[in-house]
């Protein structure tokens, strides 16, 4: 049995419009959520990443580090992958294909529109969107992470901050 969650990064500023895409930080409500969200996947009970794979985009570099903080992990624990920053379905699958196997849970960190389309193969129920700092919890039943697929894997849970916040 294989857990991957999907993570879209926290609400990013666009403050300065000098800067390229890839570059922006996250703006206030980005830093709350990043700091809030792990800790809500604690309270629910949910289990622990053993690894996190980040897209290489500032923003989802310092949403992974908040998880990575809240969860007590160490700094090798934290993967950075470019081909997550403007994925597909096709880049998500080879990312995930290529996960350690001795890790069973893994939350990996992007970009939409590629993380809401890469859900959507998971659920029955349509997702439009995975807002900012939203977490998609997909089980698997499954040894290997190359053998994940809609036909063994299904979205278990969805969490999103304005769940959480009033």
């Amino acid at each position: 049995m294989k857990t991957l969650y999907i993570v879209r990064h926290a609400k990013s500023s666009w403050m300065d419009p000098s800067l390229a895409d890839f570059d922006r930080p996250l703006n206030q409500r980005g830093l709350r959520d990043a700091g809030l969200m792990p800790g809500y996947l604690i309270k629910k009970g949910q289990p622990v990443p053993n690894l996190l794979v980040s897209s290489s985009a500032k923003r989802a570099i310092i949403t992974a580090k908040y998880f990575l903080e809240a969860f007590k992990m160490s700094k090798d624990q934290l993967v950075l992958e470019d081909k997550l920053y403007h994925s597909s379905d096709d880049s998500i699958y080879e990312v995930i294909f290529a996960l350690p196997d001795e890790h069973d849970v893994i939350m990996i960190f992007g970009h939409n529109p590629g993380f809401t389309e890469f859900v959507n193969l998971f659920s029955d129920r349509y997702i439009d969107n995975v807002p900012t700092c939203g977490i998609v919890k997909l089980k698997g039943d499954i040894d290997h992470w190359n053998q994940l697929g809609p036909g063994n894997t299904g979205l278990d849970k969805f969490y999103f901050p304005k769940q959480f916040i009033k």
